[in-house]
C-alpha cells in the first residue's frame, strides 16, 4: 500500500534528489483531512500544476482562494527552483479526476486517454501528491532551467520512494473533468536541449531518463562553444594607427 510519506521522509527524498527545499511554517500539520473527514492516501500518482499567478506561496501553502481553502498543494516550486513544503496531508489541488485518466496513471500505462467524465470520477485529493509550479500559465511565461530541473527531480524523488515509473507523473489537464489546462508554457531549456514547450509526454520522458541514474545524477549540459584560440594583441603599428586616427578626430572638433 502506498502510504503517504512522513514529513521527515518527504524532505529526505527531495534532498537526496538534489532539490533545494524550504519549509512553510506549520506545513507538517496543515491538511484537509480533518475538515473533510477524508484521509489522504493511499497515494498512487503525482499531479503537476502551474499556479496561474505570481507570488503565490502563501496562497498555495495556507490562504487558499475563494471557495477553496488551503493548502492547495504539497509543494510550491518557485522560479528559482526552490521547493517549499506546504503540506504533508490532504491538499485541495486535484479536484475530481476522470476515472479513465486516473486508471491509466495508477496502472502506469504508456498511454493516457483524454479525461472522460462519463467514465466516472475519483477524488484526486485523496490519491495524488500535488506540485504547484509558479508560472502565469498564459502560454508565454517561461519556466527557467533551474525550475524545470527541480520539477523533474521532485517527480523522480516520489517515483524512487514508491518504486513507481515516470508514467505515474500526471498533469492536471490530463485528469481534470473541468477542462483545466495546466501546466503549459515554454521551458527555457533542460540538459542539452534548448527552448521547448512543456508537455506531459516530454516531462515524463525527462523523469524516466533521470530514474535510470542515481539520485545524485546531473544531466549533461551543452556548454557555449569556446572562442577560436587566444585573442591576438594589436601590433605596435596597429596601436599607432589607432592613435593617429584619434588625434585626427580631435583636431577636426
Amino acid at each position: 500500500m502506498a502510504t503517504p510519506l512522513t514529513p521527515d521522509r518527504l524532505l529526505a527524498i527531495l534532498k537526496a534528489e538534489g532539490v533545494k527545499t524550504a519549509e512553510y511554517p506549520g506545513w507538517r500539520t496543515r491538511e484537509r483531512d480533518d475538515e473533510t473527514g477524508k484521509p489522504f492516501g493511499p497515494v498512487h500518482m503525482i499531479l503537476n500544476h502551474h499556479t496561474a499567478g505570481r507570488d503565490s506561496l502563501a496562497v498555495v501553502a495556507k490562504n487558499g482562494v475563494a471557495g477553496l481553502p488551503g493548502p492547495l498543494a504539497h509543494i510550491h516550486l518557485a522560479k528559482s527552483g526552490l521547493a517549499t513544503m506546504c503540506s504533508a496531508g490532504r491538499a485541495n489541488h486535484a479536484g475530481l479526476m476522470a476515472k479513465n485518466a486516473y486508471d491509466s496513471f495508477n496502472t502506469e500505462s504508456s498511454t493516457h486517454p483524454a479525461p472522460s467524465k462519463a467514465s466516472g470520477t475519483v477524488d484526486g485529493n485523496d490519491v495524488s501528491y500535488g506540485i504547484e509550479t509558479e508560472n502565469l500559465g498564459n502560454g508565454t511565461d517561461v519556466y527557467p532551467r533551474a525550475q524545470y530541473d527541480a520539477w523533474v527531480r521532485i517527480n523522480a524523488a516520489f517515483c524512487r520512494a514508491y518504486g513507481w515509473s515516470a508514467e505515474s507523473c500526471g498533469c492536471h489537464k490530463e485528469t481534470s473533468i473541468e477542462g483545466k489546462v495546466d501546466p503549459l508554457g515554454p521551458v527555457e531549456g533542460y540538459g542539452t536541449r534548448g527552448k521547448f514547450s512543456y508537455t506531459g509526454k516530454q516531462f515524463r520522458a525527462d523523469v524516466a531518463e533521470r530514474l535510470k541514474h542515481p539520485a545524485s545524477w546531473l544531466p549533461p549540459v551543452t556548454l557555449p562553444a569556446p572562442l577560436p584560440g587566444p585573442v591576438p594583441k594589436p601590433t605596435t603599428e596597429e596601436r599607432l594607427s589607432a592613435l593617429e586616427r584619434r588625434v585626427t578626430e580631435l583636431e577636426k572638433k
